[in-house]
């Protein structure tokens, strides 16, 4: 029987057929090739919102494609991670989540999902320490003094948070916890109005981060007594203490970072794990960083992935010990 087919060589064949094979790779353009969503599950104007607007600022310039921050806050940040969660895993809905991710999961029993389980860490953008700060009127000029008058005032001391469950309030357990003091707690509605009362003299201790705290140390109107940070000196306020000096082993900090859906395509994760790494070693975000008082560097999902597992086993323990609960 002959073949009804024109004459062809091997070589055109074989050669015909890859460039068939290779079509629908080389039609998919790479990640991103349309905008990307930056979810940020707390209101606009706070640390996690302006760690978010550096990078997706920084990600656009990089990339061509606008990076839009939505700010999607309410409910401790769970309202933001559900709709990250609701949306494909295709890279094209980040996350810049900040501690409360590592912490809620304790807090919530009854969260319908699990942040460890629905979320892949990418990349920490940003580290920031409290400090322990004190009302002008309280005798106390040290860590060790404070200690000595709380240990006198038998829990007649009020001590602010931004809420129950708040890292504010966890930083301050952890002190009173390893101190062996006891405060008033006054738990309020955000660190804003915890700040106002603590200049106003309402309340006479208070542990906030650095950021949104320094212009207050450095005016005067409040006393930093100690900062919780691992290493000795911190760069915002180089003559205070660390906590780790009165109270060994004592150290925790917020910090912020992206996240995407599990599942997302691993090519992407590493994509924009290399952007956001050539991201912070930029002379011009590391300065941005520092007028802002927050810490950054380079690190690998995997680093920041045992780290978050860290913080979330760590914070579950904590609050079980401290019997802390949602009201």
């Amino acid at each position: 029987m002959s073949n009804p087919l024109p004459a062809m060589s091997r070589r055109s064949i074989l050669t015909g057929s890859a460039a068939v094979l290779a079509t629908p790779v080389l039609a998919q353009a790479p990640w991103p090739n349309r905008p990307v969503r930056m979810v940020v599950p707390w209101p606009a104007g706070g640390a996690a919102d302006l760690t978010g607007r550096i990078y997706a600022n920084a990600l656009s310039q990089k990339t061509g494609q606008p990076f839009v921050v939505e700010n999607r806050g309410g409910a401790t940040g769970t309202i933001g991670e559900q709709a990250v969660i609701q949306a494909p895993a295709d890279g094209y809905t980040i996350m810049n989540e900040s501690t409360p991710i590592s912490i809620t999961p304790a807090l919530m029993p009854d969260l319908r999902f699990s942040p460890l389980r629905e979320f892949q860490p990418v990349f920490k953008t940003m580290s920031v320490p409290q400090l322990a700060m004190v009302h002008p009127s309280v005798p106390a000029r040290t860590l060790p003094e404070l200690i000595a008058l709380l240990r006198t005032a038998n829990g007649n001391f009020a001590a602010g948070s931004s809420g129950i469950g708040s890292m504010q309030h966890l930083v301050l357990e952890l002190f009173t916890r390893g101190a062996g003091v006891q405060v008033n707690h006054v738990p309020y509605r955000g660190g804003g109005p915890a700040m106002s009362d603590l200049l106003a003299g309402s309340i006479k201790l208070y542990f906030g981060n650095v950021n949104s705290s320094v212009a207050h140390v450095r005016a005067g109107s409040v006393r930093a007594l100690a900062h919780t940070a691992g290493t000795p000196r911190i760069n915002a306020l180089p003559d205070l203490p660390a906590m780790s000096e009165t109270l060994p082993g004592f150290e925790t900090a917020e910090w912020n970072g992206i996240f995407v859906r599990t599942g997302t395509p691993p090519e992407i994760v590493q994509r924009l794990s290399a952007l956001l790494n050539e991201i912070v070693a930029e002379a011009d975000i590391q300065q941005t960083l520092r007028n802002g008082d927050l810490t950054a560097e380079p690190n690998t999902p995997a680093q920041f992935d045992t780290f978050f597992r860290g913080e979330t086993a760590r914070w579950a323990r904590f609050i079980a010990e401290a019997n802390i609960r949602l009201e």
